[in-house]
């Protein structure tokens, strides 16, 4: 693998580790290695992600033939690991697009370093979180009621119903995500149909880069209709997980009736889906070599936004306790006596551990700029984001109004599957990305190099 820009300490630019990048360089350390192939460590990642795939399609088969009842729900917990698999993968889907959009807004030039596979990253999330409402119907195979369809019967979805609110969310953001990843794309594609040296890759890359010449005039419309685009995504992102959130909020339930679940589970969002962005940095920067391109600086900079999104999770946490206290309801005041010392204590303490007290370590310039330690704490974000979603589920469910209803929710195997399995899913469909599509954005990356240098 060639490395055309070689990270100088200290940084020449702000945001480019690099004594000198021009546009070949720039178009060179990004575009060639998809010509050039990654070698043996992708082909060993993408072997290893293989038996992910498969086992989540004989889970998969397995439940349409036996059903739902393989799962540990009972009658109590009728929700149970995938629809928190659900929450959490449209929180992480929710982010991809929501941060590219509000740092363009905001003209954060560090975004072209990451925007690109973030972005990414919100497409197989959300393809992912769609999957698990489906599969948790009784019956999937008429999953396609959500939808309205012209019939006999003159049957319309029962839009009261917060499966449809569901449906109407995610077909909405995953439609508009793919078109402004693919929007931002157009440029890129059409440097790569101008260097593939295959014909075949010509033209599939020509193809998808819809005549793209790179004049004034195209380049002034793309921006206008990028800007545009984000504008319009910022609101569509918080309206994607605030329904997630009225779907709980909507209800009876002690523990899910709160007004505060919307904006909740949108900050919730940014939080998880901004840790999985440091994952996945951390990953392509290490195996396309792209140290130049994706600085410490950045990791610096997500950081601060995690240790901000952290505060504020431990507020909305802080907020939801004292409401129950001062509501006054004994079932509002026992559900919160429930989290703090009932039959799933250990792990919401774990999950107040994760997403609020490791965190704090990122108030040290030390640990913001360490890649091991700002990998061990976006992990353990995720780790207790998930904790949170499931316990969303469990805790209210299994603690409702009548004690004759309290039950807990045991894990199967197939529990386990649906939950390991999608994160191999992700990965798989992650380094098919990186294979075929550059990670980061060049047009984006030239324009900072060009303020780099001018500045």
């Amino acid at each position: 693998m060639s490395r055309v820009l070689v990270p100088q300490q200290p940084p020449a630019h702000r945001w480019i580790s690099a004594e000198r990048a021009d546009d070949v360089a720039i178009t060179q350390a990004i575009a060639d290695q998809l010509f050039t192939g990654f070698g043996k460590r992708w082909w060993l990642a993408l072997l290893a992600t293989l038996p992910f795939v498969l086992w989540l399609l004989v889970a998969i088969v397995w439940l349409f033939y036996r059903g739902i009842g393989i799962w540990g729900i009972n009658s109590t917990i009728v929700w149970g690991v995938a629809i928190a698999n659900y929450v959490w993968w449209i929180g992480i889907g929710n982010a991809g697009t929501l941060i590219s959009a509000m740092l363009l807004l905001t003209r954060q030039r560090w975004r072209a370093s990451i925007n690109r596979f973030a972005e990414a990253m919100t497409l197989f999330a959300v393809a992912i979180a769609g999957l698990m409402p489906i599969i948790h119907l009784g019956q999937p195979i008429y999953a396609y009621w959500l939808a309205p369809y012209p019939n006999t019967m003159a049957l319309w979805p029962q839009w009261r119903s917060a499966l449809v609110w569901d449906f109407w969310a995610i077909v909405s953001y995953l439609l508009f995500s793919i078109l402004f990843w693919y929007v931002s794309l157009i440029p890129d594609l059409a440097t790569m149909r101008d260097r593939a040296p295959w014909r075949g890759a010509q033209l599939v890359y020509g193809a998808f880069a819809l005549g793209w010449r790179g004049s004034a005039r195209e380049w002034s419309r793309l921006q206008t209709l990028h800007s545009t685009m984000a504008a319009l995504g910022v609101p569509l992102v918080c309206s994607v997980h605030s329904i997630v959130g009225l779907d709980f909020a909507a209800s009876l339930m002690p523990g899910w009736q709160e007004s505060i679940f919307p904006p909740y589970f949108v900050v919730g969002a940014m939080y998880s889906g901004f840790a999985m962005v440091v994952v996945l940095a951390a990953g392509i920067r290490w195996g396309l070599g792209l140290q130049a391109i994706i600085t410490p600086r950045h990791f610096d900079a997500m950081a601060r936004i995690l240790l901000m999104a952290s505060i504020v999770m431990f507020y909305s946490y802080a907020t939801e306790w004292f409401m129950g206290w001062y509501g006054g309801e004994h079932a509002d005041r026992a559900f919160v006596r429930f989290e703090f010392a009932g039959t799933y204590a250990p792990l919401y303490w774990a999950l107040l551990t994760c997403n609020c007290l490791v965190p704090q370590l990122l108030w040290w310039p030390f640990a913001r700029r360490s890649l091991p330690v700002l990998i061990l704490v976006a992990i353990a974000i995720n780790i207790g984001m998930w904790l949170e979603r499931i316990l969303i589920v469990w805790n209210t469910l299994s603690h409702g109004y009548m004690p004759s209803l309290w039950h807990s929710f045991h894990f199967t195997f197939w529990d386990w599957s649906f939950l390991i399995a999608p994160l191999g899913f992700f990965a798989f469909l992650f380094l098919l990305f990186m294979r075929l599509i550059p990670s980061v954005s060049m047009f984006d990356m030239r324009e900072l190099a060009h303020e780099e240098a001018a500045a």
